[in-house]
């Protein structure tokens, strides 16, 4: 039996078999790493700027500009991101002063390469969330 340059087509294809899935879980780590940095960063600048307005009006208008931003910058899908904003201790409303402000972020992040076909787009989604807090001043409202 002759197995002369049989060596260099065993290491060709163990290298395209484990070479290919090793790129795609390069390509997926970063995908959903993107996301989450974008959704900490969404949640953080939210509950600064929430903290930091002078009322609810405004606080309201400036934290839906800072979302659209950092929903653009890190090239998440607005669809697929859910804010919710929640006070503590509960009260009538929120934000207000001395309370503080809890502001999360959640979205999904669909694998590379997954196909539309038969939703599984939708059912390989990787769920992710995070969450911030700020302290709204005493003094909240009264500029």
């Amino acid at each position: 039996m002759n197995d002369e340059g049989s060596a260099a087509l065993e290491f060709i294809t163990v290298g395209v078999i484990l070479l290919v899935p090793l790129a795609y879980l390069i390509i997926t780590l970063g995908t959903v790493q993107q996301a989450m940095l974008g959704a900490e960063a969404a949640a953080r600048h939210t509950a600064r700027v929430i903290g930091q307005a002078e009322n609810a009006t405004d606080a309201a208008d400036r934290g839906d500009a800072v979302l659209a931003s950092v929903i653009d910058e890190y090239d998440l899908n607005a669809a697929d991101v859910d804010v919710s904003v929640t006070c503590t201790p509960a009260g009538a409303e929120c934000p207000r002063s001395g309370a503080t402000v809890v502001v999360t972020v959640s979205t999904r992040v669909s694998l590379p390469f997954v196909p539309e076909i038969f939703g599984l787009d939708r059912a390989t989604q990787i769920p992710l969330e995070a969450a911030a807090t700020q302290k709204v001043s005493r003094l909240w409202g009264e500029r």
